[in-house]
């Protein structure tokens, strides 16, 4: 709870142009309210992982008044499913207030990544691997990646290392054994994940994406063959990118606090 003092400081602060509004109400309340919705402001340091705007569903007003309200009370935005015209829109939006922040676009992603000048991105003694089975599956792939990143996680992408050429794979294997975690992504029937769990001892997060025709297309093959691998992975959704990295991201941040632990 806020203390007398501190929402006195915090008013004069508003009050003198020192603190912005949506900042204040982040900080009070935890989340910021537009037009557009609520931003949930205490998400990242509530649970580790940075609340993102998903652009699916949402029109472009809507997509650039969240941005706007997410810039405002925290410093920098993560945006997932957004189109080149949304993100032209968003760039026109949070120029102005600060023309030196940083707009990163994946757009196989459909990404949106920017940070404020003023923006401290964390830094973590972690390392995660993105392993793609092939260039189709670089899409959620790279979505995976933009989280690990946002959490402050060192990102190492592993490309087109499928079962169909299971020497490309073996090859691999030096480089993900020193990850603290995979996001192993593969379409058709999602093979990759099952063969690099029984090679490495590492956490793997298998992500099936919608690539592959026919029967069982469209990553539903994929993801009942994760979900019947005879080895240990776990399973997100089909194309939850940000879900896997997510959650790879948590289980490498758990290790650098161990690391970090360790060195004191």
């Amino acid at each position: 709870m806020t203390s007398s003092a501190d929402l006195r400081e915090l008013l004069e602060s508003v009050a003198a142009g020192e603190l912005a509004p949506a900042l204040a109400e982040a900080q009070l309340g935890g989340y910021v309210t537009g037009e557009a919705g609520r931003f949930d402001a205490a998400r990242e340091h509530r649970t580790g992982i940075p609340e993102a705007i998903l652009g699916d569903g949402k029109t472009r007003p809507e997509i650039v008044s969240l941005a706007s309200d997410a810039f405002e009370a925290a410093g920098h935005v993560l945006i997932t499913r957004i189109d080149p015209p949304v993100v032209d829109a968003v760039r026109e939006s949070i120029e102005p207030t600060d023309p030196a922040a940083r707009f990163d676009h994946d757009e196989r992603a459909r990404v949106l990544t920017v940070h404020g000048s003023a923006f401290a991105a964390p830094e973590l003694d972690g390392a995660v691997g993105v392993v793609t089975g092939g260039t189709s599956d670089a899409g959620p792939a790279g979505e995976a990646a933009a989280v690990i990143a946002e959490m402050g996680i060192r990102v190492h992408r592993t490309e087109d290392v499928g079962v169909a050429g299971l020497a490309r794979t073996i090859d691999a294997l030096p480089s993900l054994r020193e990850m603290d975690a995979l996001v192993v992504a593969a379409g058709r029937e999602g093979a990759l994940p099952t063969v690099l769990a029984g090679l490495v001892d590492v956490p793997i997060i298998g992500l099936p994406v919608s690539n592959g025709y026919g029967h069982g297309g469209a990553g539903e093959a994929a993801l009942l063959g994760m979900l019947q691998s005879c080895t240990t992975i776990a399973v997100v959704n089909i194309d939850a990118g940000f879900v896997a990295g997510a959650q790879a991201g948590l289980i490498a941040r758990g290790v650098a606090r161990e690391r970090e632990a360790g060195d004191r």
